[in-house]
């Protein structure tokens, strides 16, 4: 049921907790293939998430992006009526008659909710939402698009973080760069409960041998790429990314207002300063780049990056500090066909966007899964993105 301040679990859900195990909620791949209960779980865990950062920031822009949680809901599950058809539904379908009818609008960022009438909404999407849930079949066709609502959900929140800038990612003691043996890796995920149509489908691949930083560059190795000339050396960037710096006369990743002499960031309250073994973040793919050649090393493909975040946490490889850009471009994998119904992962055209691999300090626990890929154009910092190189 709602409250002032959010949604509390009754004594069925509270049972429910029991049963399934706290712990589940923050399991990656269990909350993939989560049935009735532990989703149900989730949901009001996300929606009370959403509720306290809300709380943080009523701007047009954070009311908009909150309106998005309900309308998803509304749109794929309340008034969706193939919902349990899953991927195999219609998405062109009649959709029945909404709870309110500016949500549309809303969503659209055409009107901006007054955030009581916000409110009101997520309440009674939720409300609903749970209601159908725990009416529907425990298989993954019914539950896909409550599954997606979830994730699409924790993302909106992971956004509305992005925008606060309230917290920064922690800082890491250094450590030696990992080596990894030549093998073959099965890229992708594996058929099985919700998958992003990213990930779509596990493919063996080659990796060569390769040896990749443990962590993420910080802002003490930034700093001296900066100290360097790095923004003034043209040999040092792309094409487009030299383009892109004389354009906007960058001279620091986003949010930056000083690199040398200590680093200086914009965060919610004024300027802050970033410990020199911070991860570098809103650095942006050319940026990235950029300091790899300065470097002599390169950014790790997403071969070697995703073998390095499953086999190698025991040497000391450390990710999901920040979304780390990865070198290639945006591409579907073999066998992965056209984006299902809902889909929050679309592949864009061919070679329009880059690839980010990981999670950062904001993303939900539950989300953190070492398969998963994010697209963004290689000028976007918005995102609390860094990077990480390899060995020429």
């Amino acid at each position: 049921m709602p409250s002032a301040t959010g949604w509390w679990a009754s004594d069925g859900r509270v049972n429910a907790a029991l049963r399934a195990g706290v712990h589940a909620l923050e399991d990656a791949q269990a909350m993939r293939r989560a049935g009735r209960e532990l989703l149900s779980l989730a949901l009001i865990d996300a929606r009370n998430h959403l509720l306290a950062l809300l709380a943080q920031d009523e701007s047009p822009a954070a009311l908009q992006r909150a309106a998005h949680a309900g309308w998803y809901q509304e749109v794929w599950i309340a008034r969706h009526v193939q919902r349990q058809r899953g991927e195999a539904c219609d998405p062109r379908a009649t959709r029945l008659a909404g709870i309110d009818p500016r949500a549309d609008a809303w969503a659209a960022g055409d009107e901006t909710p007054a955030p009581d009438a916000l409110r009101g909404f997520l309440a009674e999407t939720l409300e609903i939402t749970l209601d159908l849930l725990a009416g529907s079949a425990e298989d993954d066709a019914a539950l896909h698009f409550f599954r997606l609502s979830l994730l699409h959900e924790d993302r909106l929140c992971e956004a509305l973080a992005e925008d606060l800038r309230a917290t920064a990612p922690p800082s890491r003691a250094l450590r030696e760069p990992i080596w990894l043996p030549a093998t073959r890796w099965m890229l992708g995920s594996a058929r099985g409960g919700t998958v992003p149509h990213n990930e779509r489908w596990a493919h063996e691949v080659a990796v060569p041998e390769s040896e990749i930083d443990a962590q993420v560059v910080n802002w003490g190795q930034f700093v001296e790429f900066a100290a360097d000339g790095g923004y003034e050396r043209r040999e040092l960037w792309s094409d487009a990314g030299w383009s892109w710096l004389q354009a906007g006369g960058r001279r620091a990743p986003a949010h930056v207002e000083q690199l040398l002499g200590g680093v200086l960031v914009q965060r919610r309250g004024g300027l802050q300063r970033a410990p020199a073994l911070q991860p570098v973040v809103h650095a942006n793919r050319y940026e990235a780049e950029a300091w790899c050649r300065w470097a002599g090393r390169r950014l790790p493909t997403e071969p070697e990056w995703e073998l390095a975040a499953h086999t190698a946490a025991g040497r000391g490889f450390v990710w999901g500090d920040v979304f780390e850009w990865v070198a290639g471009s945006a591409r579907a994998w073999p066998g992965a066909g056209e984006a299902s119904p809902g889909s929050l992962d679309a592949i864009p055209p061919a070679g329009a966007q880059g690839v980010l691999r990981g999670a950062s300090f904001a993303t939900r626990t539950r989300q953190r899964h070492p398969k998963a890929r994010r697209f963004a154009p290689p000028e976007r910092d918005h995102l609390f993105c860094g990077f990480r190189s390899c060995a020429l």
